[in-house]
C-alpha cells in the first residue's frame, strides 16, 4: 500500500474526485553536481546525488482512465515506453485503493524534447509526469515522498525532479532526501556540451565498482565542501566539487575527452566542470559575477569546437543582471525517440 496522498477538493469517502482524464509534467537536468557513496543517518552507507536544474526540456503526460478494465489493459503512446507504463500501473493501484476503487486500464499518452542517453533524467520525468497524471485522473495530488517511492518502484533508481525545491543530496535506488543542503544553487553560467560525440551511455553496461572506506570518505568531504559553497554562495568552491566527483566517475565512465575538457575550463578561468554520471552531457561552470565571464564564455565556446567537443547550449541557474540571453549555438545531439526506451535517434538539442 502507497500511503500519502492529498485528495483535490474534499467529497464522500470512497468517491473518485476525478474527471477520469489527467494531465502530469516533470522537469529535468543537466546531469550531476555530485555523486558518490555517502552515509546516512544512521551511518549506513547509500548511493547518493544532486543534481544541475535546468529548465527548458520537460516530459509531459496525459492520462485516460477505462473504468470497468482489466488492470492490465493499459497502453503507451509512443509504444516501448515500459518504465513509464510500469509507473502508471503503481499509480492507478495507488490511487484506486486510496479512492475505494478497482483498479482498471486506461492509455497514456507522452509528450517531451528531453534528450535520451545523456543522463538528463529523460526515463525519471517520463515516469514522474505519468505518475502525476494518473493521480490527476483520480483526483489526488500525490506527495513528491509518494511520487519518489513509486518511481523507484518502476525504474530501480530515480533522479530527484518529483521535488521542486533547492538543492538536496538525493538516495536515488531509495527516493528519499538524504540531507538538504540549502535554499538555492548559488548563481551558474553553464557551458553545456555531449562527450563521445553524443553517444548514448548504456548504464547497464558499465564495469562494477564497489568504493571502499577511502572512498566514502573522500564523497563525505565533498558533500561537507559542497553544503559550505551553497550556504556561502561559492560557486569557485562549488565548481571545486564539481569538478573532482567528475573526475571521480572516469574511472567508470572513462570519457577520452575529460582532460581536454578540464584544461579548457583551467584556461578560460571557469569555476570548474561537470559530468553527468550515467550520460554524456556535460558543463563547464562559471560564476555569473567574474569580470569578462562573456568573454571566458566565447572562449570556452571556442575551445570546446578546437577540441571536436560539441557544445550544446549555455544556460544560467538563475537571473542574472543583464537582460543579454546566454544563447550558444545548438550543434546536433540525440533527442527522445518514438518508439522503446532502448532506441534512439539523433536530433538536435534545443537552445535556450
Amino acid at each position: 500500500m502507497i500511503p500519502a496522498a492529498r485528495p483535490a477538493p474534499s467529497t464522500g469517502a470512497g468517491t473518485c474526485t476525478g474527471t477520469g482524464a489527467g494531465t502530469g509534467y516533470a522537469p529535468c537536468h543537466h546531469g550531476e553536481i555530485l555523486q558518490g557513496v555517502f552515509l546516512d543517518g544512521d551511518g549506513l552507507r547509500c548511493a547518493g546525488l544532486v543534481t544541475l536544474p535546468m529548465a527548458g526540456p520537460g516530459s509531459g503526460a496525459r492520462f485516460v482512465r477505462a473504468p470497468g478494465t482489466p488492470a492490465e489493459a493499459l497502453t503507451v503512446v509512443p509504444a516501448g515506453r515500459g518504465k513509464a507504463a510500469q509507473a502508471a500501473a503503481l499509480a492507478v493501484a495507488a490511487c484506486a485503493e486510496r479512492v475505494g476503487q478497482p483498479p482498471c486500464g486506461g492509455e497514456l499518452r507522452l509528450t517531451g524534447d528531453i534528450p535520451v542517453g545523456l543522463g538528463m533524467g529523460s526515463s525519471t520525468s517520463d515516469v514522474i509526469a505519468a505518475v502525476r497524471a494518473v493521480a490527476d485522473s483520480y483526483g489526488l495530488r500525490l506527495t513528491p515522498e509518494t511520487v519518489a517511492r513509486l518511481a523507484v518502484r518502476a525504474e530501480l533508481a530515480c533522479d530527484p525532479l518529483m521535488l521542486d525545491g533547492g538543492p538536496v543530496l538525493f538516495a536515488q535506488r531509495e527516493g528519499r532526501v538524504l540531507e538538504v543542503l540549502g535554499p538555492s544553487l548559488p548563481p551558474l553560467v553553464v557551458v553545456g556540451c555531449v562527450l563521445g560525440g553524443g553517444a548514448p551511455v548504456d548504464t547497464l553496461a558499465l564495469p562494477a565498482y564497489e568504493p571502499d572506506a577511502g572512498d566514502v570518505r573522500a564523497y563525505e568531504l565533498l558533500r561537507a565542501r559542497l553544503r559550505r559553497a551553497v550556504a556561502t554562495g561559492d560557486v569557485g568552491l562549488l565548481g571545486q566539487v564539481a569538478t573532482a566527483s567528475a573526475r571521480r566517475g572516469q574511472h567508470v565512465l572513462g570519457h577520452p575527452e575529460f582532460d581536454a575538457l578540464t584544461g579548457i575550463a583551467r584556461r578560460v578561468g571557469a569555476a570548474g566542470v561537470q559530468i553527468a554520471h550515467s550520460g554524456a552531457v556535460a558543463g563547464v561552470l562559471f560564476d555569473p559575477a567574474a569580470p569578462g565571464v562573456r568573454h571566458r564564455v566565447r572562449g570556452c565556446l571556442r575551445a570546446l569546437d578546437a577540441h571536436g567537443i560539441p557544445a550544446t547550449r549555455t544556460f544560467t541557474t538563475a537571473a542574472t543582471t543583464t537582460k543579454e540571453p546566454w544563447n550558444g549555438p545548438a550543434h546536433r545531439g540525440v533527442d527522445r525517440p518514438a518508439g522503446p526506451d532502448t532506441s534512439r535517434r539523433p536530433a538536435g538539442l534545443p537552445a535556450f
